[in-house]
């Protein structure tokens, strides 16, 4: 839950917002006055800035009511704020602006800097832990719970990232490829995903996969309950994994599709038998590889 401190900053930026955009929108040369400059041969292009400063005043007021829910609002202004300065200090250094000009940095943006930031990894961290779903009330295409088809016979239960992934279209594949040793050995393979049920169907079906167990899991309680977390931007974008991820995409023919589901979600195999696990994979990475066979040895 957002402090009390995040809501009365973006209140107050709100209201340093709104009448910064009033006082200059109605007085577009005094800034200029001020600064020893040269008055602008078209004042109405700073007062359309103004107008805009004086708009993004009414949508941090807003988003003041909830820091974390309208965090795209807080990191519009964070960012205007970061380049803001920055394309002062080019412009300063280039012997532009005179720096006297900069004293508008200080109130527009250095000093909500860091309020700014704080709001957003407060956001951040309250989205990586937020609850899941009702994880008994996932069931597959044929009603049956995780623990009743762990009573036949062991599951090896895949949790897949989203579908537009690249790794999740190579751990179809992959699958695809081991399914006969895997059955063979006389265990069972069930997916879990985010999307809906008619829509993970056709991707399986194109992958040799329709007729296995699948459980639709879009809020994520399977995934929780199994202790499958959201990745942080090292096991979801480092070096490596883009790499690995280009390579799957292009040279092995995976391609690349839209956004469907919660991409920061990572993947996990899971060996189940009578309800409980026999052996556990939780990626490292979102380009982490499991070996599917070894993992279904009872």
């Amino acid at each position: 839950m957002p402090a009390r401190w995040m809501k009365r900053w973006l209140l107050a930026a709100g209201v340093y917002n709104i009448v910064w955009g009033v006082v200059y929108g109605l007085f577009p040369n005094a800034l200029f006055d001020w600064a020893g400059m040269a008055r602008p041969n078209y004042p109405e292009l700073w007062q359309c800035i103004a107008m805009i400063v004086g708009v993004y005043g009414i949508a941090y007021a807003a988003a003041a009511a909830d820091p974390y829910r309208h965090w795209p609002v807080v990191l519009a202004g964070f960012l205007g704020k970061l380049f803001g300065p920055i394309g002062f200090l080019n412009a300063a250094l280039a012997g532009r602006l005179p720096w006297r000009f900069g004293i508008v940095n200080i109130g527009n943006d250095l000093i909500w800097l860091v309020p700014f930031f704080l709001i957003l990894r407060g956001a951040w961290r309250t989205y990586l832990n937020e609850p899941g779903g009702d994880a008994a009330s996932v069931l597959d295409q044929h009603r049956r719970s995780i623990d009743d088809l762990s009573k036949d016979k062991p599951v090896l239960l895949v949790f897949l990232r989203h579908f537009g992934c690249t790794f999740c279209r190579e751990a179809l594949t992959d699958l695809r490829v081991q399914r006969s040793r895997i059955e063979g050995a006389g265990v069972q393979i069930a997916l879990v995903h985010m999307s809906a049920d008619a829509e993970a169907f056709a991707i399986f079906a194109s992958h040799g996969l329709d007729d296995v167990a699948r459980f639709s899991d879009p809020g994520r309680g399977l995934y929780q309950r199994f202790e499958l977390k959201r990745g942080g931007w090292r096991q979801l974008f480092g070096l490596r994994v883009l790499l690995r991820g280009a390579r799957a995409a292009i040279a092995e023919g995976h391609g690349l599709g839209v956004l469907r589901g919660d991409g920061f979600q990572m993947p996990g195999v899971f060996l189940v038998l009578n309800g409980k696990i026999v052996h556990a994979y939780r990626h490292e990475t979102a380009a982490s590889r499991p070996d599917y066979c070894k993992l279904a040895a009872v």
